[in-house]
């Protein structure tokens, strides 16, 4: 996820979580609707008024996804904090599941639309923590990271990796609102978000010559 997309083999699937149909992938297949989900599960319930402000569109857009999601069973009415002049919302589940490799190939079009707003979610995070780093704490300064490495794997070494990853993930304390209080003194919310991305258009390497001496042009290339 993390807050927007995880795989059902990942950590701490829970009660909590819900996996993906044809009618919840449509009701996600849109930018903002998956940025209210996330920061109704960052922040915690708030009103379309409130959303609307931290995503730069009018109370009117805010209210129309809201009423969108609700229906596709995302989000719900928090009754405990509403009243007739404001109504309050709260998301249903902490995570979203989708891996279903059939159900993308019925609803391509929804399927790259949500995995699209996914990704520009993730850029847009990336580039907010950077654009306020230098004002952290130099312990957090410290902990920020930006790697990257290549590797060259089968299909099954690949998955093999991603629960290998998922597996440390699931050791760490994961954040939700109502559990910040009972963390340890000095404890934010941290992201890890995990992308392992095929790049098929690599050819592999050339085998090396069984002569060394029939080799031919620069060494340096």
């Amino acid at each position: 996820m993390s807050d927007a997309v995880e795989r059902p083999d990942g950590p701490n699937v829970g009660e909590d979580s819900v996996v993906l149909d044809a009618k919840g992938l449509r009701a996600l297949a849109h930018p903002v609707r998956v940025q209210v989900v996330g920061l109704l599960r960052k922040y915690g319930p708030s009103t379309a008024t409130r959303l609307a402000e931290r995503l730069g569109v009018n109370s009117g857009t805010a209210s129309y996804h809201l009423r969108q999601l609700g229906a596709a069973g995302f989000v719900e009415e928090d009754t405990e904090r509403g009243n007739a002049r404001e109504r309050w919302w709260r998301s249903v589940h902490r995570t979203i599941w989708f891996n279903d490799p059939e159900l993308a190939e019925r609803e391509p079009e929804a399927a790259l639309a949500y995995q699209q707003s996914v990704a520009a979610i993730y850029t847009l995070r990336t580039q907010q923590t950077l654009n306020g780093l230098q004002t952290m704490p130099r312990a957090w300064r410290n902990t920020f990271d930006m790697s990257d490495w290549a590797l060259r794997l089968t299909p099954e070494e690949a998955g093999d990796l991603y629960r290998e990853l998922a597996d440390v993930i699931a050791r760490y304390r994961r954040d939700a609102p109502e559990t910040a209080a009972s963390a340890p003194e000095g404890a934010e919310r941290v992201a890890v978000i995990t992308q392992i991305l095929p790049e098929l258009d690599v050819p592999a390497a050339s085998p090396i010559p069984s002569d060394p001496q029939s080799e031919k042009g620069d060494p340096t290339s």
